[in-house]
């Protein structure tokens, strides 16, 4: 799980598993969930291929239709546990140590920490830097992933402030070189 490709389309998903990406995360914000599934189908089909682990962001239904591995599920997402109850693969997204601590409490099997940095697919989210990743990782004992403003240049810096791993929106095309910086 260290490299953790959140991806919209099909190509870009592909480059990333190529690259390395051991995640692929769909992600479509405003799809519904009959889209979701619709157009999730593709991205099953290419993990399976690559023998990726797929997770689906924010839609526990689409997910299960999708037979995904996991879902992702923010602070305010429902049907925690509905997704634990299937047995799926719970990530949670966390920007403080005591959010991460109640998200493990809850059965999360990883945490999305961040934006680590400023990002424009999060315009309205506060950086949270990299002390507090090291404070989300102190607190917790499963995996941490670092998102949000992360590429190339800058990743390694997340996994030495204690982060197992790394999540990419923009920089996902970027696998192969995001693979060898961690």
């Amino acid at each position: 799980m260290k490299l953790h490709a959140i991806v919209s389309d099909p190509e870009t998903a592909r480059t990333a598993a190529e690259g390395g990406a051991s995640v692929i995360q769909l992600r479509l914000k405003d799809a519904t969930t009959e889209e979701l599934i619709d157009q999730g189908a593709a991205f099953r089909a290419l993990c399976t291929e690559f023998n990726v682990t797929f997770v689906v962001n924010d839609d526990v239904q689409a997910a299960l239709a999708l037979f995904a591995d996991g879902v992702h599920l923010g602070q305010d997402d429902e049907d925690l546990e509905l997704a634990l109850e299937a047995g799926m693969m719970v990530g949670r997204s966390a920007t403080t140590p005591q959010e991460a601590s109640q998200a493990e409490e809850d059965g999360a099997a990883y945490i999305g920490a961040g934006p680590i940095w400023a990002t424009p697919s999060k315009p309205d989210a506060d950086p949270i830097g990299l002390d507090r990743l090291r404070a989300i990782s102190e607190a917790v004992r499963i995996p941490v992933i670092a998102i949000g403003g992360i590429d190339p240049t800058n990743a390694r810096e997340c996994i030495d402030a204690g982060a197992f791993g790394v999540a990419v929106v923009r920089a996902a095309a970027q696998a192969a070189e995001l693979s060898a910086a961690l």
